[in-house]
Formats: C-alpha cells, sequence, structure tokens
C-alpha cells in the first residue's frame, strides 16, 4: 500500500472516529415562584396566569415587546382618525386558532364585547370602557369607534387582559386554553407544572423550542436547589436576592437583574376605620423605614417608590422625600388623630419580598406603638379574602401591570378609595392623546396619591433573573408581567 493510500484511510477513519456537534437543545424548564389559579388572563387578576400563557399561547391585536413598546401582533397594521377615536385594524389572514378554528375579525369583536359586557369577569374590563363600537365588516377588518380620544388605547390592547380568544373554546380556557400563539397547551400537573408544546401551524415565524414546562418550586431553597443541580434551566424571576453572588460566581449562569413594573405596596384598607382618617394613613408611612425593607426583605435590591409609578417609565415623579421615615412625627399623628392602642391585621401572600417586608414593617410599626398581627395565606386565599372580599387591615403586595394608575379610579377596588377628585383627574388623563399633556396629567396623579397617602408606597419590584449560560432570548427587563419564550434559543 502506498503511502498517499495509507494516509487517506487515516483520513477516512478519524473522520468516523471524531464525533459530530450536538444539536442544540430544544426543550426548556421554567421555574416559576406561584402556580396560576387558571390559565386564561381574560378571567383572572393574577399576574401568574400572563406569566405563562401571553405571547406564547394567548396574542392581542397589539403586543408589548421587551422595552414596552407597541408591535403588532394579530392585527398587521392599523389606521386612526384625526380625531382620534377611530381605529382600523388590518388583520393577518391565514391564522388559526389551535383547535384549527380560523381567526377572522369576528373573533376579536366577540373577545371585547365580553370583556366589556354586563357579565365581564375581566380582570382589566376598564381598558375596554372608552369603546362606543365594534364592527367586524370583512373577515380581517375591523373597525373601532371610541367614546372619545383615548391616548394609550394601542398599549392597552396589548395588556395580557386583552388577548383575542375564540368563541367557541372562550368557556373551557381556563383548563384548557386555546390560543392562535406560538405555543400549545399540553398538560396541567396541578400543583407541579404547565407543559407548553410548539404550535407548527404558526402564523408567524416558528420558535425554536419544541417542548416548555413551566415548573412551579414555591420553596427559595428548593429554587436555588434545582438551578443547580440543572433540574431547571431558568428563573425569570429568582425569588431569593441572597443566592445572586453565588450563582454570578459559576459561569453556568448568566445573572441578571433588571426590572419590573411592579410597584410594591404596603396596601391599606381605606375605607375600614381608623384607615379613613388621613392621618393615620400618614402615621404609617411616616413609621415605615424603606431603606430597611428593601435591605432587609430584598438584600439592597429595589429601587425606592414615592406614588404608585415606575421610576422607568415616562412622566415619573420623584415624591420619595413626602413621607421619608420620621417615627415621632408618625406617633404624632396618631397622637392627633385620637388613636391608640391600635391592633392591625396585616396579610402576607407568598412571595418572599412580601413574607420578609412583613416581618420588617411589623418591627417598624411596633415601634410607634401599634400591634401587628402576622397573618400569612397561600395565593388563593389572599384573591379571596383580601382582594375580593377586602377582608384585611394591610398586605403587601407588588401591582405588575404597566402604568395602572386607573385602578384607584375603580369604584370597587380593593384599597376602597373613593376620590371624586382623582376620578375627575384620571379621566382627564385617559381622554387626553397629546403627550406633553399626559406627562403632565400622570405627575398630578402621582402627587394625588402621596398627599392621600392612598398604600405606603415601597419600592419597585427587581427583576433578579438566573438561567443558563448557554440560553439566549430571555427578557432582562420585565415592562409587562409575562415569560414571552418566542425569542429563546439554545446557542450549542
Amino acid at each position: 500500500m502506498t503511502l498517499l493510500a495509507r494516509a487517506f484511510l487515516v483520513l477516512i477513519a478519524s473522520a468516523f472516529l471524531t464525533p459530530a456537534f450536538a444539536a442544540p437543545r430544544t426543550d426548556l424548564v421554567v421555574g416559576v415562584r406561584l402556580e396560576p389559579p387558571h390559565l386564561d388572563p381574560t378571567a383572572g387578576a393574577a399576574a401568574a396566569i400572563g406569566e405563562v400563557t401571553y405571547a406564547n399561547v394567548f396574542e392581542g391585536l397589539t403586543r408589548i415587546d421587551r422595552d414596552g413598546k407597541v408591535k403588532p401582533a394579530l392585527a398587521s397594521s392599523w389606521e386612526i382618525s384625526d380625531d382620534g377615536k377611530t381605529y382600523v385594524f388590518r388583520l393577518r389572514s391565514g391564522v388559526t386558532f389551535h383547535d384549527g378554528s380560523t381567526f377572522s375579525s369576528s373573533d376579536v369583536k366577540f373577545s371585547f364585547d365580553r370583556a366589556r359586557g354586563e357579565n365581564s369577569v375581566n380582570p382589566q374590563k376598564g381598558l375596554f370602557e372608552p369603546i362606543d363600537t365594534i364592527e367586524s365588516g370583512d373577515p380581517t377588518t375591523l373597525k373601532i369607534t371610541l367614546k372619545r380620544p383615548t391616548g394609550g388605547f394601542l398599549f392597552n390592547l396589548g395588556w395580557p387582559a386583552a388577548i383575542i380568544v375564540s368563541s367557541k373554546s372562550a368557556e373551557t380556557n381556563k383548563t384548557n386554553p386555546v390560543g392562535t400563539g406560538p405555543f400549545r397547551f399540553s398538560n396541567w400537573t396541578k400543583g407541579a407544572s404547565v407543559e407548553l408544546v410548539r404550535n407548527d401551524n404558526y402564523w408567524g415565524r416558528k420558535v425554536a423550542l419544541e417542548k416548555v414546562l413551566f415548573r412551579v418550586i414555591t420553596d427559595p431553597s428548593a429554587a436555588y436547589a434545582s438551578l443547580m443541580a440543572g433540574d431547571v434551566d431558568a428563573y425569570p424571576i429568582y425569588p431569593a436576592p441572597e443566592n445572586l453572588d453565588q450563582f454570578r460566581a459559576d459561569k453556568r449562569f448568566t445573572v441578571v437583574v433588571g426590572n419590573t413594573e411592579g410597584k410594591t405596596i404596603l396596601a391599606i384598607n381605606n375605607g375600614k376605620k381608623p384607615f379613613d382618617d388621613l392621618k393615620v394613613r400618614q402615621a404609617l408611612a411616616y413609621a415605615v423605614d424603606r431603606k430597611a425593607v428593601i435591605t432587609g426583605a430584598m438584600f439592597g435590591i429595589g429601587q425606592p417608590i414615592g406614588s404608585h409609578f415606575s421610576p422607568t417609565d415616562p412622566g415619573y415623579v420623584d415624591l420619595t422625600g413626602q413621607y421619608a421615615y420620621d417615627p415621632y412625627k408618625a406617633k404624632a399623628l396618631l397622637r392627633e388623630a385620637g388613636v391608640t392602642d391600635l391592633k392591625l391585621r396585616l396579610i402576607l401572600p407568598p412571595p418572599e419580598y412580601a413574607r420578609r417586608g412583613g416581618e420588617i414593617i411589623a418591627q417598624q410599626l411596633k415601634a410607634i406603638g401599634i400591634t401587628v398581627e402576622i397573618v400569612p395565606v397561600e395565593w388563593a386565599q389572599w384573591l379571596s379574602d383580601v382582594f375580593k372580599a377586602k377582608n384585611y387591615d394591610l398586605t403587601i403586595i407588588s401591582h405588575v401591570e404597566p402604568m395602572d394608575l386607573d385602578i384607584y379610579a375603580r369604584d370597587d377596588y380593593y384599597f376602597d378609595y373613593k376620590s371624586p377628585a382623582y376620578k375627575a383627574l384620571y379621566a382627564e388623563l385617559t381622554s387626553t392623546t397629546d403627550e406633553a399633556k399626559r406627562l403632565e396629567l400622570i405627575g398630578k396623579a402621582q402627587k394625588m396619591l402621596a398627599d392621600d397617602c392612598v398604600n405606603v408606597f415601597l419600592f419597585l419590584l427587581p427583576k433578579s433573573g438566573i438561567w443558563n449560560a448557554k440560553l439566549k432570548g430571555l427578557w432582562e427587563n420585565a415592562p409587562i408581567p409575562v415569560n414571552d419564550l418566542t425569542e429563546v434559543e439554545w446557542t450549542e
């Protein structure tokens, strides 16, 4: 055998012995702190619903992207009349729901009429109040006429509560969600996980992931162990900030601390005595040391806020100095209000920021003579007792919906705040389309909420994300409370 022939054989043998490059993974396990009570974002206020289904299973006419900007979704484009009251949407053709039924303008009309109807259970029903009429002429054209110009209308249509559903499956979406998105619902193991699979009939770009498992892990220690063991690939919002430095030191992980829209508050039942007295609410505000709460509950991660508005949004006004920590002033206000020996119940839902923050705030209130009974509850009980029944004195919660100043204008919201002046101000804001005027009114709304001390405004909830370093496409910030997986893929 010649030398050339031998060399050729060695080359061929080497080719067979060299391992092929492994294809990138197409599955993903996402850790979540809270299990959704059901899977229909049009029928429940829990952010955990949208965190699983929005942009993955369900879509709206518009969508909010990772930068908080409005982008086309089921509507490919739109035209707005000069008076700002008429919107004509051009809808995408060739779109089907996961059950095979065809998407058309009649589905949009059904969804919005259902959301704004008398028997609506939509958690954001107010988003649809400006709508006067809806006309679905041909299958790909929809005309919406508003009662008045509404500056944030296109943004509002991108909320999880504004997703489009089919009349054929709307009633069963809580347990078997049927949307138009790039993922289909596959399985829900209650108390454990929700599984989605890729929708190969999707109208848009096919996603890289074939299967996604949202695994519910309620204990922070178990969350840490699951990441370290590789049982979970990503925690978009990791529940234990004390572990971040350990993950930063491990090259297997990417750690990103971004922002959410989560206005974390000590909510006050304004309609209940003695909280109907402004001086008592102000006393609570002066008694709380925000910096100590952020240090103790969030290990220093979190930006103080002075009203119900995110510092990352246009129109933010820094009001954190209005109720600077002053326990002596807090005691004086209680004396002026004639309140002594005050005993309160502080209801705390499961998130660690609430449980840890509650312990700290209870001690701070004790320092001004208020006795606090801490009552930890599960999420379902918080929704029923606090959010629906208003059976509470104080609670700690993070409101993660974007620019949600509207909740203070609602008649029966769980704060039980009733202010005709604020209602009038917010009505003016919603009907204003001039951007400079809108920003001015947004500032006035923040100041009114702070002046009325509706709640004790604590901090902006950070988005502490930890995921496998080989993953890309997860959101660094959360302008809306979702886990949009449409751009997520493994790099190898």
